[in-house]
């Protein structure tokens, strides 16, 4: 069976930021959040380092991370555990990992190197409100619910 299936495809499709959780040599956790990334097969993802020189020294020094995306509308999303390594520009290897994030970026942005996870566990993340309320919380009440609160309008409404 596939980690990196169609639904996780599809809810990292939606979701504008990841968050990578490291560690440090005094095993302090970092997250930070990274805006380019994308699942490159069915058991990789790929984010660019960009400006994140304090998660490529902790992947360094201690390879296990945890990658969390959520669809803030829905309140979906799911979260990502593996080891990664850092593929850097002069590697022949960084071609290969860097063409899903170059087409995202354009000229916008300089990726210094690739931060490659292998996916080793899938877990799903859901609102409270899906677990606690299953019978009145549904993808629609959940968007309906997120739009209200951050005050946004679908672009029906605005027509």
């Amino acid at each position: 069976m596939t980690l990196l299936n169609e639904s996780v495809r599809e809810a990292a499709q939606r979701s504008v930021l990841g968050w990578l959780a490291t560690v440090d040599a005094e095993g302090q956790p970092n997250v930070s959040p990274k805006e380019v990334w994308a699942i490159a097969d069915d058991e990789h993802v790929v984010l660019a380092h960009i400006a994140s020189p304090v998660s490529a020294r902790n992947i360094a020094l201690q390879p296990q991370v945890c990658l969390s995306f959520v669809d803030v509308f829905v309140q979906k999303g799911f979260k990502l555990k593996g080891s990664a390594h850092e593929v850097r520009a002069a590697d022949p290897a960084f071609a290969r990992w860097a063409t899903p994030l170059l087409a995202m970026v354009g000229q916008r942005f300089v990726i210094q190197s690739v931060l490659v996870i292998r996916v080793t566990s899938v877990v799903t993340i859901v609102a409270p409100s899906y677990r606690f309320y299953p019978y009145e919380t549904t993808e629609v009440s959940q968007v309906a619910s997120a739009m209200r609160t951050y005050g946004v309008q679908s672009l029906k409404e605005e027509s």
